[in-house]
């Protein structure tokens, strides 16, 4: 088996047993959803990398149910996707906990100004925007958690496997 195919199979793998983990009762925002967008945008060639997170959300929501932010939620992934798989080509834990925490920043803000915009919940002054970030800071917290938690769960278990099969060769599947 190829190198790109060994690491495709195993990635995949892993964002499986991810979206399980999505699907399953949890905290509010303490999903694996960026950590997937990050790994996969990773590991993945960029054509799987930036659909990866999108048909996760697609699949598991039409388990959930769909809801009027989902086009933002959904773009926020693919975004992220798409920058993790320019940025974090190579591994590196700086970076790497970089991505985490500007991916979780990045997602905290889009999602909450378009809630402030489209939700009706908040007045359009710069009070209501205040409001709208201040109220949503216990869910960043988890959003951060999880992003962490899961990033480097996967991350973990990718290099650990790799690592043991000796396989570590790059991350990065244009290089394998």
């Amino acid at each position: 088996m190829s190198e790109q195919r060994w690491n495709v199979s195993l990635a995949s793998l892993l964002i499986v047993l991810a979206v399980i983990l999505r699907l399953l009762p949890h905290p509010a925002n303490f999903a694996p959803v960026t950590a997937i967008a990050l790994f996969g945008g990773s590991v993945l060639p960029r054509k799987l990398a930036l659909w990866v997170p999108l048909l996760v959300m697609m699949l598991s929501d039409a388990f959930i149910g769909f809801y009027n932010m989902a086009p933002v939620i959904w773009a926020c992934y693919a975004a992220i996707a798409f920058a993790s798989n320019i940025f974090l080509r190579e591994f590196r834990v700086f970076r790497t906990i970089a991505a985490i925490l500007a991916s979780s920043l990045f997602f905290f803000v889009v999602t909450n100004f378009a809630v402030w915009i489209s939700s009706g919940m908040y007045v359009h002054t710069w009070f209501g925007l205040t409001k709208c970030y201040v109220l949503a800071l216990p869910f960043f917290r988890n959003t951060l958690a999880s992003d962490a938690i899961y990033t480097t769960a996967l991350f973990g278990v990718f290099i650990a496997v790799r690592a043991t099969t000796h396989r570590f060769v790059s991350l990065d599947p244009q290089k394998s």
